[in-house]
């Protein structure tokens, strides 16, 4: 059997596996020791950057922000006592700058506190949604105790490997789709936003990066995603039925039929589809190959098709 190769427009695409991953997410860990005294959300709620996650006991912490601030202020008077001897030429130079350097130091022992002082309330980093809390009011909290995930969920990104044989077309800007289990009847729109700079040594595969607009947060990260990636359309594309082609060990090979004989010819291939494949080298429009019956043939063997032989009988 046999059939003419024809050109038709073909959109080629890759297919891929990879996880979805917050575009920002993090665990929340106190900084400093103490009783949890509040609790400012509810497990699973919206929040915006900056939000009041917990409190921390911070008595002994508010003691020090009241010392430094009165050092601060006593540190003040005596510089600007010190500066108005000083211009009379009532005091040293050297006394002076011992004034202004008693100051500097009471100021900053003043901001230093005030930014433990800070750490006893713990705040959302960015808009997101705060997670399952770890912990609750009257206990006691540790230092690097986790207490909380804050996440981010639209948009997500996803992380795949393609082969290092599409280097020159896998780029920036590309759509894809992607296909979760939770939602079989649906696909995702998304972009390619970056590939790394270097090819995986072990694999030879690139990593690519896309992001993903999750406005109805149906997705989740984490969830195992299957990825199509659009590569264009090839208005001229030569695509042949997939049981042409006979592997002869490491070559792809086609039967074409020239002048009745046929001509065993290797071929590279590009995409393939349900039962179709391209071929990217090798044939040409208009040339007729071999489709079944090939175990029958060698190079240079006659050819009769089927259809021929069905007339003569």
């Amino acid at each position: 059997e046999t059939s003419e190769v024809t050109a038709s427009e073909l959109e080629t695409s890759v297919r891929a596996i990879g996880t979805l991953l917050a575009e920002a997410s993090a665990t929340l860990r106190a900084e400093g020791p103490g009783q949890i005294l509040g609790v400012h959300f509810r497990e699973g709620q919206q929040l915006e950057k900056g939000a009041e996650l917990y409190s921390i006991e911070a008595t002994v912490l508010e003691a020090e922000v009241n010392e430094a601030r009165a050092n601060v202020n006593r540190s003040e008077s005596a510089l600007n006592r010190a500066q108005e001897l000083y211009e009379k030429q009532l005091i040293s130079g050297t006394d002076y700058d011992a004034a202004r350097a008693n100051y500097d130091v009471d100021v900053a022992r003043l901001r230093s506190s005030r930014a433990r002082l800070s750490k006893t309330v713990i705040r959302a980093p960015f808009d997101g949604f705060v997670g399952l809390r770890r912990i609750n009011i009257g206990d006691y909290a540790t230092v690097g105790q986790e207490l909380v995930d804050v996440v981010q969920l639209d948009p997500l990104r996803v992380d795949f490997s393609v082969p290092e044989t599409l280097l020159p077309k896998v780029r920036q800007g590309l759509t894809i789709e992607i296909s979760v289990d939770a939602y079989p009847d649906e696909v995702f729109p998304g972009e390619i936003t970056a590939v790394a700079p270097k090819s995986d040594i072990e694999g030879h595969s690139l990593e690519v990066r896309a992001m993903l607009p999750n406005e109805a947060l149906k997705l989740r990260p984490g969830l195992f995603v299957r990825v199509s990636v659009s590569l264009g359309v090839n208005p001229d594309a030569i695509v042949i039925p997939e049981q042409a082609i006979w592997p002869i060990g490491q070559d792809k090979t086609v039967y074409v039929v020239v002048d009745g004989k046929a001509q065993q010819r290797v071929v590279k291939v590009g995409g393939r589809q349900p039962g179709a494949v391209e071929v990217t080298e090798g044939l040409t429009a208009g040339e007729v190959i071999v489709t079944a019956g090939q175990m029958k043939l060698f190079d240079g063997a006659s050819v009769r098709t089927a259809s021929s032989a069905s007339n003569q009988d």
